[in-house]
């Protein structure tokens, strides 16, 4: 698959002890927030592509330890204005859920052919903003206390 994205990735919910949640506005699709997301890449491990990704969308340093894998996945469908981006054929995503506990004060530095804007929101708040019914049921399952 040369060329295409993996329909493999990973969603990683940056949150404080508060359970304020980082959310980041998608800069082709104004309106869009969600979470930090992004396909693997290679035969890279699920965790490997969540550090990449905190790194690359908000400029966070962690490590693999930092990050808490929920051993969830959720399968869905890929949205058609993003199919282009995978094979032919390729229908549907499999994303693998982690989160990281940061504090409210760190530097968040965005990538901005990704991401246009971010925002910290009340779990609560943060899971009505989100696109993406995956997000929003992870965050709630944050809220609930199902994954700290």
């Amino acid at each position: 698959m040369a060329g295409h994205k993996q329909p493999v990735s990973v969603l990683v919910l940056i949150h404080t002890t508060e359970l304020d949640v980082l959310l980041l506005e998608r800069a082709a699709h104004p309106g869009f927030w969600q979470s930090v997301t992004g396909s693997c890449e290679g035969d890279e491990a699920f965790a490997a592509a969540a550090v990449r990704e905190v790194s690359e969308e908000t400029g966070i340093a962690c490590r693999e330890p930092d990050l808490v894998d929920w051993r969830v996945s959720n399968r869905f469908e890929i949205f058609s204005q993003w199919r282009d981006r995978y094979a032919a054929g390729v229908t549907h995503n499999v994303e693998h859920v982690f989160s990281l506990c940061v504090d409210r004060d760190v530097a968040v530095t965005l990538a901005p052919a990704e991401h246009r804007a971010f925002r910290w929101l009340p779990w609560s708040n943060a899971a009505t903003a989100c696109f993406s019914w995956t997000n929003r049921d992870a965050i709630l399952m944050l809220g609930a206390g199902l994954r700290r």
